[in-house]
């Protein structure tokens, strides 16, 4: 009965569809994955930590020593920040501003000492010609060298230990899978291999050619499945690049491939390790020593990524702020309009097709519950409740979204709108009707986009509306900045007024 009574539950409700992969990219998918950091952020943090601690060593040993003796001179302050950019720039000209370099402890500390001692070297001729030598505390300069130099050796091996961990946890790997199971698969993955110190984790291979035309293994790395996988496989676990070992001879495969391929938030590059088309150098990205060339790459990725996480972080905690008092009102209005809790959650399209719980404000009648927003919502609904069809006119059902920006991290102030994941235009799915629907899902999604304050929100009734928010969709990813996000939020108050006639 128990059997009879499950079986009987599920019927009529909305099955997602999941392609079958192979068991050994199963196997892959099943593993723990922990999030990747980015070596550009490294770096540049870094940076940042070196001048700020330099900094405070060379104001503290001032403080300490020189003020209680001559008194307080910004001149002295001056010349400490001069000196730890200076030391900043020497150190990036000495090239050890790498995450390799940081993992190699004599070499690293070879390079930073001199570059170090270059900075006061300098220092010391500069105060020389300016006839300020004299005004110099020697006991603090001395000072500042000696600790300054031993507080960047104490920061380097702390950094060392960080990168170790992060290195056995995966973090700092780019995991690479390669589209090509033939000879020229196999020289590229044991090219790969063959690099050390490389940050690439081939993960396998995939193709697109029948069974007895494709290798079962290259280099040691395993087929994983065809082509046509390469989409469910990113969504399960992650990839970060994409790379193809076919020829650009192969024009026509390539192209049926990427039109596949281009709609996910990964890196594309073409190798050219067996080509005989040679380009100028500069043409070329490395991997390594492996010359490739870039087809797609991952948005809003980096330093892009760290600032649009910040602008959330802040600016949406500060509208969550100023939006309690009219959130408390709606809840308190929905509350006493009918039965049910005033919040519920639905099921919508995230990141990389993550499927995401939504916060909102309830609409409908509690009965009429609808989490995966199966059916959608017209003019006049009956399941609409009285505050729900001001709410829903209003967007003021959207504002539980700020605790998913603020709190879960899984939408953004500013994005492509989550759309259902049981999304449809009369009888098929969005992604059905429009080609390259999925490409929306390459950034994280957010509460208020470009198609929104363009017109393009509420009941999508025909093609034009769903294919006119994917264009802009796509429009706003490719041309995203701070200031564009900024300009789309400052225009969507004005935007839900005057485009408010499609929302019911």
């Amino acid at each position: 009965m128990p059997d009879a009574a499950a079986t009987a539950a599920t019927v009529g409700r909305p099955v997602e569809r999941r392609r079958r992969l192979s068991r050994a990219a199963l196997a892959l998918t099943n593993q723990k994955v922990h999030r990747a950091y980015s070596p550009v952020v490294i770096t540049g943090f870094v940076r940042l930590v070196d001048f700020v601690v330099l900094g405070l060593v060379g104001i503290a040993l001032y403080l300490g020593y020189v003020v209680p003796i001559s008194g307080f001179h910004w001149e002295y302050v001056a010349a400490i920040f001069g000196m730890t950019a200076t030391a900043v720039i020497c150190f990036q000209a000495a090239d050890i501003y790498q995450v390799q370099v940081f993992r190699g402890q004599l070499r690293q500390s070879t390079r930073m000492i001199s570059s170090w001692a270059f900075v006061f070297l300098l220092f010391i001729g500069a105060s020389f010609f300016a006839k300020l030598g004299g005004e110099v505390s020697r006991l603090w300069l001395s000072a500042f060298f000696f600790i300054g130099l031993g507080t960047l050796i104490a920061e380097r091996l702390f950094l060392r230990s960080m990168l170790r961990s992060w290195a056995r946890q995966r973090r700092l790997d780019r995991r690479t899978i390669i589209v090509g199971s033939d000879q020229n698969g196999e020289q590229l993955v044991a090219a790969l291999k063959a690099q050390n110190d490389s940050d690439i984790d081939v993960l396998g291979v995939f193709d697109d050619r029948n069974e007895d035309r494709a290798l079962e293994t290259c280099a040691g790395s395993p087929k994983l499945g065809r082509v046509d996988d390469i989409v469910e496989f990113a969504r399960r676990t992650r990839v970060d690049l994409v790379l193809f070992a076919l020829p650009i001879s192969a024009e026509t495969r390539i192209l049926e491939m990427l039109k596949k391929l281009w709609v996910l938030p990964v890196d594309i590059r073409l190798s050219a390790h067996t080509n005989k088309l040679r380009f100028r150098p500069r043409s070329y990205s490395y991997l390594g020593k492996v010359p490739t060339l870039d087809v797609f790459e991952a948005p809003i990725t980096d330093w892009d990524l760290v600032m649009k996480w910040l602008f959330d972080h802040f600016v949406g905690g500060l509208i969550l702020l100023m939006a309690l008092p009219v959130m408390a009102l709606v809840a308190l209005a929905i509350k006493l309009d009918s039965r049910g809790p005033v919040l519920f959650r639905q099921k919508r399209f995230g990141f990389n097709n993550e499927r995401i719980d939504v916060f909102k404000f309830r609409s409908l009648h509690h009965h009429h519950a609808d989490p995966l927003a199966s059916k959608v919502v017209t003019k006049d609904d009956p399941r609409v409740t009285r505050v729900g069809r001001f709410i829903r006119k209003t967007s003021l059902d959207e504002l539980p979204q700020l605790f998913n920006v603020v709190f879960k991290g899984n939408l953004s102030l500013v994005g492509p709108r989550p759309h259902a994941v049981q999304g449809k235009l009369r009888s098929r799915l969005f992604d059905e009707a429009v080609d390259g629907y999925f490409a929306r899902h390459r950034v994280k999604p957010g509460i208020t986009g470009w198609a929104q304050i363009n017109g393009w929100r509420g009941e999508i009734d025909n093609e034009e509306k769903i294919q006119k928010r994917v264009e802009f969709d796509l429009y706003y990813i490719e041309n995203w900045s701070v200031l564009f996000d900024v300009y789309i939020l400052l225009r969507t108050p004005l935007a839900l007024i005057t485009n408010s006639e499609n929302a019911y």
